[in-house]
């Protein structure tokens, strides 16, 4: 479901003269339906950055990086919109949403640009909002008044609201309380049983050993450090 083959990335620090600094070299892996991967080394060895890559916020220099049917490094970007719509989902760190929107559409955004009826969106918004402990006197608001694990929390839902066939987890269960990080490997758990590919970083040791399959360290396709 996701091919990473010999993959490389450059940065080019235009205002330190230009100069590039090549990040990652070779990098390969790759994830079947149900599978659990982790990527692990120290910080700043790319982790992160091949995860952007994968998802298309981040250009490989080489290589390709299939994802279903689609090359992303060759991919137009009507086609990675569509990828990312039907087929990829992303929980990063960091929740981005527009101001004022509330949270139950937030969460409940996923599955109606898929077309799904309203009613549905929601009440799978409210499943995973009650199951992740978001208050409902909050799902009204936007989550950017939250604090920083409720924000966490609700950009865990709006990744988890359509069943994408392949999931990209960057530090899911980090700063949680040991209920919702409970839920939430839970979440994972069922992700894996419907035949979701996982790509995962995960610096909770019990909880990457519990739910990955395999880990890729990509110390050995670092040459340089990334961003």
């Amino acid at each position: 479901m996701i091919s990473v083959e010999n993959v490389s990335k450059t940065f080019t620090l235009h205002y330190q003269g230009s100069a590039a600094i090549e990040v990652m070299r070779g990098a390969a892996l790759s994830v079947g339906p149900g599978e659990c991967v982790a990527l692990t080394g120290p910080s700043g060895v790319g982790k992160s950055t091949l995860m952007r890559m994968i998802y298309g916020n981040y250009l490989a220099a080489s290589g390709a990086i299939q994802v279903g049917e689609l090359d992303v490094v060759r991919a137009a970007p009507r086609e990675i919109i569509a990828l990312r719509r039907e087929t990829l989902g992303y929980v990063s760190q960091f929740l981005r949403v527009v101001p004022r929107v509330p949270t139950l559409d937030v969460v409940a955004e996923p599955l109606l640009a898929l077309g799904v009826d309203s009613d549905v969106a929601q009440d799978r918004a409210r499943e995973l909002l009650t199951r992740l402990n978001i208050p409902e006197t909050l799902w009204g608001l936007s989550p950017t008044t939250f604090s920083g694990g409720e924000q966490q929390r609700v950009n865990i839902a709006r990744g988890f609201a359509h069943p994408y066939p392949a999931l990209l987890l960057d530090e899911p269960t980090a700063s949680l309380d040991p209920v919702n990080r409970a839920e939430v490997l839970v979440l994972v758990h069922e992700a894996k049983a419907r035949g979701a590919a996982i790509i995962g970083i995960f610096h909770d040791k019990a909880a990457r050993e519990e739910l990955c399959d395999r880990e890729v360290d990509l110390g050995a396709f670092t040459t340089g450090r990334a961003a």
